[in-house]
């Protein structure tokens, strides 16, 4: 197998979801690698980002030293917030979400199986955060919900599986897996192949995830 790739780095990652999101979009970030979003949405756009403990309107994450920590997203990091930006109660923050308002969250996960199952929660382990948070309304009331992680465990273990060993999140509700090493997307036939890292050859990739990647259609490469 070769090895002649480089993986994205999470900068790189970010940058490459960044892409995708469509002027005007309204958008969740979910907890750690998906907050690094905000700070590549491409100049000229109208992203308008939404955080559920009450937040619509963020901006990208605030200059070392220029911190405001009463302003934060639902991960406690420090955030900024664009002019016209609100804020506003809890409850009224999961009506956007529960309601069908947002048209893309990005979120992290643990596993995510072929056909869009996601599971993003909780491993089952005694030290596992011991609840869902917003992501299952995330998950399920995003007209897209779009996943980004890297796509194998420490232990070189595909996160991509054909049905998910861990708590389920919700089910068939993955559109996108945005990796380190390629991009998918979850259809009721299985993964099929957006892009990938130059050098990195298909049949390696379905080495790695350990399952059929449709590429039938050309395959765009990204870095």
């Amino acid at each position: 197998m070769s090895t002649n790739y480089q993986r994205r780095s999470k900068d790189e990652l970010a940058r490459r979801v960044a892409q995708d999101i469509h002027d005007g979009a309204y958008v969740n970030l979910g907890i750690g690698m998906p907050t690094q979003v905000a700070n590549h949405i491409p100049a000229g756009l109208e992203v308008i980002l939404q955080s559920e403990n009450g937040i619509l309107g963020m901006g990208p994450a605030p200059a070392a030293g220029e911190e405001d920590f009463d302003l934060i997203n639902a991960g406690k990091q420090p955030v900024t917030l664009l002019p016209g930006g609100a804020y506003f109660h809890h409850a009224d923050s999961f009506a956007m979400m529960r309601g069908g308002h947002l048209d893309i969250c990005v979120l992290g996960a643990f596993q995510v199986s072929a056909n869009g199952d996601l599971a993003n929660w909780s491993t089952g382990a005694p030290d596992a955060i011991p609840a869902v948070g917003g992501a299952m309304d995330l998950a399920i009331g995003a007209k897209q919900t779009w996943v980004m992680m890297d796509l194998l465990t420490k232990t070189g273990q595909s996160k991509i599986v054909q049905q998910c060993s861990y708590p389920l999140t919700g089910i068939a509700c993955v559109k996108r897996i945005y990796t380190d090493l390629a991009t998918f997307a979850c259809t009721a036939t299985g993964l099929r192949l957006i892009d990938a890292v130059p050098g990195l050859a298909h049949a390696e990739l379905e080495t790695l995830v350990g399952l059929p990647i449709d590429a039938t259609a050309p395959a765009e490469q990204t870095a």
